[in-house]
């Protein structure tokens, strides 16, 4: 049974930072690789950021330059670090596994104000 367990959301001001992590179990993602997704309110979901599974990202033009994803293999965790925060990036974020994204974890919260 394939489980994913986000954690590190949170309440920031605009121009801080929060790193995110997601556990996974039951699932190794250097087979294929895994990805962060968010959902604001309103908003369809996006893939903001991915690792594949020889550990090359991928961003959303949106955050290049401010995210950076990367991994631990020995823990089997995926880490987003958040820099420069704006409000838009407020949302929940999820993380996500599998080769066709099937596996998610239950989301963590991001509210950026100003």
């Amino acid at each position: 049974q394939v489980q994913l367990v986000e954690s590190g959301g949170g309440s920031v001001q605009a121009g801080g930072s929060l790193k995110l992590s997601c556990a996974a179990s039951g699932y190794r993602f250097s087979s294929c690789g895994m990805g962060w997704f968010r959902q604001a309110p309103g908003k369809e979901r996006e893939l903001v950021s991915s690792i594949s599974s020889v550990g090359s990202p991928w961003y959303v033009d949106s955050v290049k330059g401010r995210f950076s994803i990367s991994s631990d293999n020995t823990k089997n965790t995926v880490y987003l670090q958040m820099n420069s925060l704006k409000n838009e990036d407020t949302a929940v974020y999820y993380c996500a596994g599998g080769c066709r994204f099937n596996f998610w974890g239950q989301g963590t919260q991001v509210t950026v104000s100003s």
